[in-house]
C-alpha cells in the first residue's frame, strides 16, 4: 500500500496536456497525463485520481488588493504558519464564496450609522433551512420601497431567503461581495470564514497495465465570465493553465473504488454508458479488457454535442472496433440533427438486445452527470425491463434497483 494521500500527496508532473475537441467546439475537454515517477503508486481501472489544486493567482491578487492586505503578513493555518499570499493560494477555497461569509455580512454591513442585527441559523445543503430574526428598523428617511437599495436591507432580505442565498452565491465570489457591500475583514477574520481547500477527484481514464508509470485523465475545463471577470473550475483551470506541461509539481494521490470494478470473470459481457467526459473510466476499462484478452463482449454507448467536435478518442475507438475488441459502439450526438438525441434514447432503441445481454449476465456501467443523465438512463433501464422483460413497473423497478444493483452488483455507477 502506498503512503501517499490527500495529506501527503505525491508531487507529480504533467507530461501531456492537450485538447480533445475539434475546431469550432464550444467545449474544452483535455487529455492530461501524470508521471508517477518513483512514487510506487498503483491503481486499477475504476479508481479515481485525487488532484490538489491552487487558487488562480489573479483571484489571490484581487483579494489582497480589495482588502488592502499585506501579502507577507504571517498567518496561522491548518497547514501551519504561512505568509498570507501562500495561505490564500494553497490552503483555502477563495475562488468561490460560501454561506458562512454571507452570514458574516450581518455583522459587517452598516448603513446610516445603524448596524444590522440578525440571528441566522444555517444547515447543510441537503435539507437546508435558513431562518432570520430581524431587529433592524429602516434608517431614518428611507421609505419602505427604497429598502432594496440599502445595504442593510439587501443583506436582511438575502439571509432570510435560502433560495436567494444559493442564487446569489452561484454568480458571485468573495471579491464581488466585498466590492458590493464595501466591507473589510482582517486576514484572520477572513480565514476563519473561508473553507479549506479540498482535493478534486477524477475518474481515471487509463489502465496501469497499458500505461505503466503513468495515470491519465479526461477533463472538461470549466471557464466562464461574470461581472467582467474570468471565472472557472478551480482544479481544471489549474491543470490547464498554471501547470500545463511546465514541469511544475502538482500533488496527486489515488482514491480506490470498491464497487466500480470489472467483473472477475473475463468472459462476462459489459455495457458501458459514458457520454462526454463520462467516457474516461471506459477508456480505462477497454484498455484493461484488451490487455487481459478475455472473451467477454464490450458495448460502449457514447455521445456529446457533435461528432465533428466532441468525438473523443475517435482513432482509438475505431481501432478497437477494427480489432473486434469493441463488439458494438453506439453514439448519441445531440446537436447533429434537429431532434436532440441522448444516450437514454439509444438504450431504448436497442432495448431488446440489451435485455438479452442482461439475461445472459452482462454488467451495466454508467459514468457522468448525476442530476439529469444518470436519472434518464435509470428510467430507460426500467422501461426496457418492462417492455422486453414483460414486467410490471413495480417488478421492473425491483429488478433494476434491487436485483441488479444491490444483490447481483452488476449495475454500477460512477456519477457526480
Amino acid at each position: 500500500m502506498s503512503d501517499w494521500s490527500s495529506k501527503n500527496p505525491y508531487m507529480s508532473e504533467i507530461t501531456e496536456n492537450y485538447i480533445l475537441n475539434g475546431e469550432g467546439s464550444r467545449k474544452e475537454t483535455r487529455h492530461i497525463v501524470f508521471d508517477l515517477g518513483d512514487s510506487g503508486l498503483d491503481y486499477k481501472v475504476g479508481d479515481a485520481l485525487g488532484v490538489l489544486a491552487e487558487n488562480p493567482p489573479h483571484i489571490v491578487e484581487e483579494l489582497l488588493e480589495v482588502q488592502g492586505w499585506d501579502r507577507e503578513t504571517i498567518v496561522e493555518t491548518h497547514n501551519g504558519a504561512r505568509d498570507l499570499y501562500t495561505a490564500l493560494k494553497k490552503d483555502f477555497e477563495v475562488h468561490l464564496a460560501n454561506k458562512k461569509f454571507v452570514q458574516s455580512l450581518a455583522h459587517k454591513v452598516v448603513s446610516s450609522g445603524m448596524r444590522i442585527s440578525l440571528s441566522i441559523v444555517s444547515r447543510s445543503r441537503n435539507g437546508e433551512e435558513w431562518s432570520a430574526s430581524d431587529s433592524q428598523a429602516l434608517p431614518p428617511g428611507l421609505a419602505p420601497n427604497q429598502a432594496s437599495d440599502d445595504p442593510v436591507a439587501k443583506v436582511e432580505a438575502l439571509v432570510d431567503d435560502a433560495k436567494a442565498v444559493e442564487d446569489y452565491l452561484w454568480t458571485r465570489d468573495y471579491i464581488d461581495i466585498m466590492r458590493e457591500f464595501d466591507v473589510k475583514y482582517s486576514p484572520e477574520e477572513f480565514l476563519e470564514l473561508a473553507d479549506r481547500l479540498k482535493p478534486r477527484l477524477y475518474s481515471i481514464a487509463s489502465s496501469h497495465d497499458a500505461h505503466p508509470g503513468f495515470v491519465e485523465l479526461t477533463v472538461g475545463i470549466v471557464r466562464f465570465e461574470y461581472n467582467n471577470r474570468p471565472r472557472g473550475g478551480l482544479c481544471t483551470q489549474f491543470m490547464a493553465d498554471e501547470i500545463d506541461t511546465s514541469g511544475a509539481p502538482i500533488g496527486v494521490f489515488m482514491s480506490p473504488t470498491k464497487s466500480f470494478i470489472l467483473p472477475e470473470d473475463k468472459s462476462t459481457d459489459i455495457i458501458m454508458v459514458g457520454p462526454g467526459t463520462g467516457i474516461a473510466p471506459f477508456r480505462a476499462f477497454m484498455e484493461q479488457r484488451v490487455f487481459d484478452g478475455g472473451e467477454g463482449r464490450n458495448w460502449l454507448f457514447f455521445g456529446d454535442q457533435s461528432a465533428k467536435t466532441e468525438f473523443y478518442y475517435k482513432e482509438t475507438i475505431e481501432g478497437w472496433m477494427d480489432s473486434g475488441d469493441l463488439y458494438r459502439f453506439t453514439t448519441a450526438w445531440s446537436r447533429d440533427q434537429e431532434e436532440k438525441i441522448y444516450v437514454q434514447h439509444r438504450l431504448k432503441e436497442h432495448g431488446a438486445e440489451i435485455w438479452e445481454w442482461f439475461e445472459n449476465g452482462a454488467y451495466f456501467y454508467i459514468c457522468g452527470d448525476k442530476q439529469y443523465m444518470a436519472k434518464d438512463v435509470h428510467r430507460a433501464l426500467i422501461s426496457i425491463a418492462e417492455e422486453h422483460g414483460g414486467m410490471s413497473n413495480e417488478d421492473a423497478t425491483h429488478f433494476i434497483e434491487k436485483t441488479m444493483m444491490r444483490e447481483q452488483k452488476r449495475y454500477l455507477r460512477d456519477v457526480y
